[in-house]
């Protein structure tokens, strides 16, 4: 696999040191039957709105999802670019990055000329003419690792003996598809995929090493938001996962990953400049205390 050479990246016109800095990719999902919102930011109105609130609260990325990646019915790829490229027009020019979740090409070839910057697929490449759409475009590419065919069960996912060592042997296959298809290494992110096709332990085992898939040479990001093994970790309820959410976030970026995807904008973008202001990759916005 021909690693990345530098983690500096041009996305959406804009620059990101990854070897020094976080992005924050905000969640916005068009659909009526989100785990999280619960079809709060459905319509286009709400969903536009909900977007460029996270931009003023900091987000560098708004990520626009049109279907859900739990198991479920299939949604007409028509019906799927009527929900998402409104939202791609409505941010055009709001100066953020703009990412689409999905896995079927059509809908990303739309959403790219509509003006997103990113491909997001939770689906490890399961249809390669994704990448193939990506490689004909100056679209980024996010590579997430699952397992099943898209919106099918997994019930009680299980790996022969390393699950770390296997998603990272399944992304290295899948980066290199998309290289041999025509994508950039310099237009590739990972992401372990935690929780997708993965229980709690395996969630818990992909965090504490996550530095293994680090070790791929690809920007980074890390999905964890309100996800089901921090509340079964905690023993909180879907609303209840915001600090531990942040903590398991702060964690990924101690351990080398730059981008978080998230639904509480805010408070996350407070938690990675800090983080940033520690490791003296950003000054404090003010110097008043013992001065």
């Amino acid at each position: 696999m021909e690693a990345a050479r530098s983690m500096v990246r041009v996305i959406g016109g804009r620059r990101f040191d990854f070897a020094r800095e976080v992005a924050v990719m905000a969640i916005v999902n068009r659909t009526p039957d989100s785990f999280y919102d619960r079809g709060a930011t459905f319509g286009l109105d709400a969903a536009v709105a909900t977007a460029r609130a996270a931009v003023a609260d900091g987000a560098d990325m708004v990520d626009v999802g049109g279907v859900k990646f739990a198991p479920g019915p299939a949604l007409a790829v028509d019906d799927e670019i009527d929900r998402v490229v409104p939202v791609v027009r409505a941010l055009r020019g709001a100066e953020t990055v703009i990412s689409v979740d999905t896995f079927q090409p059509a809908v990303a070839r739309a959403a790219i000329r509509a003006g997103a910057h990113v491909i997001n697929d939770t689906t490890a490449l399961h249809d390669p003419d994704l990448a193939r759409v990506v490689a004909d475009s100056d679209a980024t590419i996010v590579i997430a690792h699952s397992l099943a065919k898209p919106r099918t069960p997994l019930p009680s996912p299980s790996y022969d003996a390393d699950v770390v060592r296997e998603v990272v042997d399944l992304l290295r296959r899948r980066v290199d598809q998309a290289i041999e298809l025509g994508v950039p290494s310099e237009r590739i992110i990972v992401d372990p995929g935690h929780d997708l096709n993965k229980n709690t332990v395996h969630s818990l085992e992909l965090t504490r090493r996550l530095g293994e898939v680090i070790e791929l040479g690809f920007p980074t990001l890390v999905a964890l938001s309100n996800k089901d093994f921090i509340g079964e970790s905690l023993g909180r309820g879907r609303d209840e996962r915001v600090e531990g959410s942040i903590a398991a976030a702060v964690y990924c970026v101690t351990k080398g990953a730059r981008l978080v995807r998230v639904h509480n904008v805010r408070e996350t973008v407070d938690a990675m400049r800090m983080v940033a202001a520690i490791e003296g990759w950003r000054r404090p916005v003010f110097l008043e205390h013992n001065r």
